[in-house]
């Protein structure tokens, strides 16, 4: 059974009122809104004339009552406008329920109306809505956190009584995007960098198409896949954690340039920059190499940067980091000599681990050459790059799907991008020698055996296709979820992510209307015991019956429920006795 507050209790009360009133309080016709309230707001003052008539929507969010007229502001989805309703106005005629009892007694804050009327400026200059109909569209049943704001002589901002709270915000966040400022401004900002990329790509004669999400091997990074079963074949899946091989076989398959905005999971840790559910953008041109893609890369951030704010500088916490082609270029090996002194050209497994335990660095035996070097740059670099850096050339052994160097066969033509210590982007001289990509398969699979659960899976359709031939081809990835942090200055992922994943909600548990009722407690009583903090039937054993029956008869009281008469003590003590024998 659910457990309802005080307010709770009231709202759907007031529900009731409504439909007694013959008021549908969720009607099913449209109601056509003809205007916003950030379009009355920036325009009305320069085309008054175009808001003699206007229908707007939204929530109500505050009432200033005068008597026979109020204020009261509603929000929209792009903002909130002031409302002036008279009784008289809105209720022409000798009935004067809409008023006096629907607007003044049944509504709430969070209920959705619609208003329909003209602008006008008040008294004091501020832009209103003069409503001549008020219309309920839905009643909300839960209150919204009273945040406040107040403004002021200078125009500062003071927020009172905030929902900050980052458990209540992520798990609700249909609450934060009504109640707290610039959550909304995050996402639309989200949009419109996906959009500037998308846009960038189609320019440039690109391709977007779409992969599949359940794939029999999970390939195409190194990363731990979720499992799930499919019933009609009876065989094993996995979420994919990239679409890199799919996209590839599109190129096979004669497509010069493709791309994909995918969804992708990786069974793996949650922080403050990854989640296991996470938003990647790959794109894969025929015939260009990486030097190409750095280029590519660059030009393509820079537009998303200016398109997204403005301007190509982007503040992120304490830096302030300019997006302006072309970025600095250091290769791993310089990186790692740079920032440890350790020179890893050339350096065997062993040689490899003494390094690490020289510099405190954690390892293991299921630990290859590249996932060595791999945790030093990791540990010992990484966090150095702030302003946008191209990190190139790494060891063959840490990119098992990347062509070799042209000038050193111990190097891979890659590429990631750093960008406030973290990584952005990925990207390759893709590997197109079937029989080079064979045997890095293979030695994969060897590094699995020896227990890395991250090595990659043989793909052998994906070999076969490369059998038939692909042509030199360049890819790129990009973490959305990170590029849109940095560009919206969030330091947590959880803040770009509408839902981000969580640990199970748990839920309070209480007894059903018929539990209660079969100790003699009856539905109309189990608020108040609610109230008391009884939510099982069991929670009355042993309880003292004339303490409980003056709490009862005090929470009534409070509640309002004056229609409800007073237990007697042999009423509630059979309530206890009934309850000590219920098995829930």
């Amino acid at each position: 059974m659910q457990i309802l507050s005080e307010q709770e209790v009231l709202r759907r009360e007031k529900r009731q009122q409504i439909m007694d009133l013959g008021i549908d309080p969720y009607p099913a016709a449209k109601f056509d809104v003809n205007v916003s309230a950030e379009d009355i707001l920036k325009n009305f003052e320069r085309r008054p004339n175009d808001y003699g008539t206007i229908t707007i929507a939204g929530r109500l969010m505050s009432v200033r009552e005068m008597g026979k007229a109020s204020f009261a502001e509603i929000q929209d989805a792009t903002g909130r406008i002031q409302v002036y309703i008279a009784r008289d106005e809105i209720c022409p005629g000798e009935d004067k329920t809409m008023y006096n009892k629907v607007f003044k007694k049944l509504l709430d804050r969070g209920d959705f109306i619609g208003i329909e009327g003209f602008v006008f400026k008040t008294q004091v200059g501020e832009i209103s809505i003069h409503a001549k109909s008020l219309k309920v569209l839905s009643k909300s049943l839960k209150p919204l956190p009273a945040v406040k704001i107040t403004k002021d002589e200078d125009g500062n901002e003071t927020v009172h009584d905030a929902f900050t709270d980052p458990e209540l915000r992520y798990r609700q966040r249909y609450v934060d995007l009504v109640v707290n400022k610039g959550v909304k401004e995050t996402f639309l900002k989200r949009t419109k960098i996906i959009n500037a990329m998308r846009s960038f790509f189609n320019d440039h004669g690109h391709l977007e198409v779409d992969t599949p999400v359940l794939q029999a091997i999970p390939g195409g990074a190194a990363a731990s896949p979720f499992v799930t079963h499919h019933n009609a074949l009876d065989i094993p899946l996995y979420l994919r954690i990239a679409n890199e091989l799919y996209l590839k076989r599109l190129i096979v398959g004669g497509f010069d340039g493709v791309y994909e905005f995918s969804r992708n999971f990786r069974n793996e840790g949650m922080d403050r920059t990854h989640n296991p559910e996470f938003t990647a953008v790959e794109i894969y041109v025929a015939y260009k190499d990486y030097n190409w893609m750095m280029e590519f890369t660059e030009q393509c951030l820079e537009h998303v940067a200016m398109t997204a704010n403005g301007t190509t500088d982007a503040k992120v916490g304490d830096n302030e980091i300019s997006f302006k082609a072309p970025y600095r270029r250091v290769t791993m090996a310089e990186a790692i000599m740079e920032h440890t002194g350790k020179d890893i050209n050339g350096k065997s497994v062993e040689e490899l681990r003494v390094f690490c335990d020289e510099l405190g660095i954690e390892h293991d035996e299921t630990m290859g050459k590249g996932k060595l070097i791999d945790e030093i740059f990791g540990e010992k670099c990484e966090g150095n790059y702030i302003q946008p850096t191209f990190i190139t050339d790494y060891p063959v052994e840490m990119s098992p799907l990347c062509k070799r160097h042209r000038d050193n066969p111990e190097l891979t033509e890659r590429f990631e991008l750093m960008v406030n210590g973290k990584e952005v982007a990925n990207a390759y001289s893709e590997l197109n020698d079937p029989i080079d990509q064979r045997e890095r398969f293979e030695e994969q699979m060897k590094l699995m055996e020896a227990g890395d659960d991250e090595a990659m899976f043989i793909d052998q359709d994906f070999l076969r296709a490369l059998e038939y031939g692909m042509p030199p081809t360049s890819g790129l990835g990009i973490g959305i979820d990170r590029l849109v942090m940095m560009l919206t200055d969030n330091a947590s992922i959880q803040e770009v992510l509408f839902f981000p994943q969580m640990r199970p909600e748990k839920w309070p548990v209480a007894s059903s209307e018929e539990q209660w009722s079969s100790i003699g407690v009856e539905k109309d009583l189990v608020p108040v015991m609610h109230k008391l903090g009884f939510y099982m039937v069991s929670d009355l054993a042993d309880k003292a019956a004339g303490k409980l029956m003056n709490d009862f008869i005090g929470m009534k009281k409070k509640l309002k429920l004056k229609q409800i008469p007073n237990p007697s003590k042999d009423l509630v003590e059979s309530w206890i006795t009934k309850a000590a024998s219920v098995t829930e």
